[in-house]
């Protein structure tokens, strides 16, 4: 086991009703605050009046920018950034899911820097200072509620790409289950593949010796998987969503990689899909991640029979341990399936036109992944694989 410093300090709101504490919370952060969200979701939803009763309540003044998409953009990031500038804003509450998190922490850095905010995401200049955020959680994902990255994209060139600092972790986050009930059924889907890849990618690592993070790892997949149809068949089931809420934040705030080095590859590869063609980033990881494993399983046969065997169920055949891991890979695709995800580039039609690019763009800076090193042509074969 690696040695390591593990420190969160997101203060976690969990349950019903949770959002009428949000004008409590806020208030100990400033007087004006940037109100960010995405569509019209929450108005329709009577979320938005909640939440700016709750701040009228303690006599915030708020200023809003909406209109974040899926996969944020970096020129709404930085109309958000004039304004808090223009403004002198104190605060920032990101009401939504990991787009809007994810565009709300790049806003609160390059509120605080003198450059372009894209140049965190070139590493042309280090995050050192952030305004401070707060989050309502709406979609279970990203685990951007309280992880310390943020990913956008750049409309020249369609880069889609990521930075960090522990500043950007959220000084709160209100989880309530009750308000993912009217979630589309395919965006449900995307999100219980998204957490369930953050734990994939700290899942394979080349760091012996860490099996309570291993068990820790397969427990949360167990649980994502074993509510996943539930909350399908049942949006207004309470428990299942309660479950992978929580399980879509212990997924990614950085509990699990403690003591080891994960992968990161299929992430940066994924990038480089929705960069381009701006498919759900759920739907690119699980087209992504079976054929990053296939690429990569023989570099340690013994965990991925052992990710079969304890995530899926699968009989350990000691004999061989080969198949036993194709099985569990196997099964990975067919649950993807199973609620109506995407495991092959065809599915979305997408074709190899942009193949050679996106591996270029995708292993510009440095090769790709700890587990295995990819380069160029790695990532070109792995988008082969998954056509």
């Amino acid at each position: 086991m690696e040695n390591f410093t593990f420190q969160n300090g997101t203060k976690i709101i969990f349950g019903k009703d949770t959002e009428l504490q949000v004008g409590e919370e806020s208030i100990a952060y400033g007087k004006k605050l940037l109100l960010h969200y995405g569509g019209g979701s929450i108005k329709e939803s009577g979320l938005y009046d909640t939440i700016i009763k709750s701040l009228q309540e303690h006599d915030i003044e708020v200023y809003e920018l909406g209109g974040v998409k899926p996969n944020p953009r970096i020129s709404l990031v930085r109309e958000g950034v004039a304004l808090c500038k223009e403004h002198n804003l104190d605060f920032i509450l990101a009401v939504g899911g990991g787009s809007v998190i994810d565009s709300a922490k790049a806003i609160a850095a390059g509120a605080k820097y003198e450059g372009d905010v894209w140049d965190f995401f070139t590493g042309e200049s280090p995050v050192t200072e952030c305004m401070p955020i707060g989050v309502v959680l709406t979609i279970p994902a990203a685990g951007s509620e309280t992880s310390t990255g943020t990913v956008v994209t750049n409309e020249e060139g369609w880069y889609k790409r990521a930075t960090g600092h522990s500043k950007m972790r959220p000084q709160f986050a209100i989880m309530n289950p009750v308000l993912t009930y009217t979630l589309p059924s395919y965006q449900t889907a995307c999100g219980i593949t998204d957490m369930m890849a953050h734990i994939l990618e700290r899942y394979f690592t080349n760091e012996k010796n860490v099996e309570l993070t291993d068990r820790l790892c397969e427990a949360t997949l167990k649980t994502i998987i074993n509510n996943a149809h539930i909350v399908l068949d049942d949006p207004s089931n309470y428990a299942a969503r309660a479950e992978i809420m929580w399980s879509g934040t212990i997924a990614h705030n950085d509990l699990l990689s403690t003591g080891r080095t994960g992968d990161w590859a299929s992430h940066d590869i994924e990038h480089e899909i929705s960069g381009i063609y701006d498919i759900a980033h759920g739907a690119g990881l699980a087209i992504i991640f079976p054929a990053w494993m296939k690429y990569v399983y023989k570099h340690d046969i013994n965990r991925f029979a052992q990710f079969a065997n304890r995530v899926w169920d699968v009989e350990l055949d000691l004999n061989d341990l080969e198949k036993t891991a194709l099985t569990g890979i196997n099964k990975m695709e067919q649950f993807f399936n199973s609620i109506g995800m995407p495991t092959s580039l065809a599915e979305v039609e997408i074709g190899d036109e942009h193949f050679a690019e996106m591996a270029k763009k995708a292993t510009e800076r440095w090769p790709l992944g700890n587990f295995v090193k990819l380069h160029e042509e790695d990532v070109y074969k792995i988008y082969q694989i998954a056509k």
